[in-house]
This record gives structure tokens, sequence and C-alpha cells, in this order.
């Protein structure tokens, strides 16, 4: 089951992009939301040279399923739960 309704129309690295941001905006709270907004933006740079389109739609379909597992995640376990799991721990 895909995170959101349209995952199945993401052919193109920017639908991916706006895709995943549209993920974010389901994110219980604003620091998780403003954590996976980086984290997308970071990848989408680091990819955006990218021109084999074999590997595009593999990265395009590691996104959605690792998005899937995310909300799923979060569904399944309270926001203070999710929270301190799904964000990199501030403690060294």
């Amino acid at each position: 089951m895909a995170p959101l309704p349209g995952a199945e129309l993401v052919q193109r690295p920017l639908q991916l992009y706006r895709y995943l941001l549209r993920c974010c905006r389901q994110l219980p709270t604003k620091g998780i939301q403003q954590h996976y907004k980086h984290a997308v933006r970071q990848s989408f740079r680091v990819h955006s040279d990218e021109d084999n389109p074999e590997r595009i739609q593999q990265i395009i379909k590691r996104a959605i399923e690792d998005a899937d597992w995310i909300m799923n995640k979060l569904r399944m376990v309270p926001v203070e739960e999710a929270t301190s799991q799904l964000l990199p721990s501030s403690r060294s």
C-alpha cells in the first residue's frame, strides 16, 4: 500500500519530489515533517545529475517504498514514540 494515492503515477524525478513532499505533510509533528522534507530535498540534490533511466526508476521505486514504510510505522505507534524512533537522536 502506498502512503498517498498517486504513487503508481510517479514516473519522473520531479513527480517523485512533489509526491514525497506531499507525504511529509501527512507526518504528525512539525519536527518530523521538517526532518523528512530536508532529507527529501537533500536526496533530490544528490541524485540530480543521474541520467541512467534504469537507475532513476530504481531510486523512484525505493523512495516510494521507504515513504510507505515510514507512513505505516507512524500509523502503528503513538506520536511520542514515533518521534523518538524516526528522528535521529541528538544525544552523543
